[in-house]
Parts: C-alpha cells; sequence; structure tokens
C-alpha cells in the first residue's frame, strides 16, 4: 500500500468514529496524476446525493502529457461503495449529525483508494487539549530518546 496524499486537518478538526475504504471513479488522465501524487485532497469533503457517495473539492492537477484529453481539476467524483455501505453512512450521517470526511488517497493493489471517515467535529476546546496532548507526547519522546 502506496500512501499518495493525507489530509492532516481533518484528524485535528473532527473525531474519527469509523473509517471506510471506497474505490473513485476516475478518468486516464487523472490517474497517471494520482500515480505522480499531484493530488491534494485537504479542502475535500463528501455527500451523499441519491444513494450514491460523491467527493467534492479533490484537487488534481492536470497530467503534463494530456493535452486536450486532460480534466478538470475540482471536478465532483463518484466513489465507489456497495449499497449496504452507504445505507449504513447515510442512516449515521443523519441521525446523529455526523459528516463524512477524507482522509487519505492511496494505491492498493494498482488500483486507486480513498479512506473515508465518518466524524464529528471537534470544539475549540477539544482542539486545544488534542494540541497539548501532542506536546506531552513529543516531551516524552525526547525524554526516553535520551
Amino acid at each position: 500500500m502506496e500512501i499518495v496524499s493525507t489530509n492532516k486537518k481533518a484528524r485535528f478538526n473532527y473525531e474519527i468514529i469509523e473509517k471506510i475504504e471506497a474505490g473513485i471513479s476516475l478518468k486516464g488522465t487523472e490517474v497517471k496524476s494520482v500515480r505522480n501524487k499531484n493530488v491534494s485532497i485537504a479542502e475535500s469533503y463528501a455527500s451523499i446525493k441519491n444513494d450514491e457517495v460523491f467527493l467534492h473539492n479533490l484537487h488534481i492537477s492536470p497530467y503534463e502529457q494530456g493535452n486536450r484529453e486532460n480534466h478538470d481539476p475540482i471536478r465532483v467524483r463518484k466513489l465507489l461503495l456497495h449499497k449496504q455501505e452507504i445505507k449504513k453512512l447515510v442512516s449515521k450521517i443523519q441521525l446523529k449529525g455526523l459528516s463524512l470526511v477524507p482522509l487519505s488517497i492511496y494505491l492498493k493493489k494498482g488500483k486507486i483508494k480513498i479512506e473515508l471517515a465518518v466524524g464529528r467535529g471537534k470544539r475549540l476546546v477539544d482542539k486545544r487539549e488534542s494540541l497539548k496532548k501532542r506536546a506531552v507526547d513529543r516531551e516524552i519522546a525526547r525524554v526516553v530518546k535520551r
């Protein structure tokens, strides 16, 4: 498994409840750009419409040798999930007020996959606590290293 891009802000801004792996529907030049790691997942989010999951604001740079066959860098892309998985996600998101956040894009056995998370937004207090915890962990690691 080769990680192409990760969304570091997602783990800081959201409390991750559940993770799910999904395929992503891409065009030919998009696949080549993703393999070259020309992807930005930082501002992207997922939504569900008509029992289908779509990914918005995923920026895949145009392929350099793609000429007129190139794609729109920020187009809406369909995610590939089973119906049972989509129904489970719909029930969690609608009932509990949670959101779908992409965590990372990676290559798995030659296929491009995306890791989605069902998450609850953190409040400012929770974000401060996670910053303090990270600082304490760093300090412990320094002491142990010596």
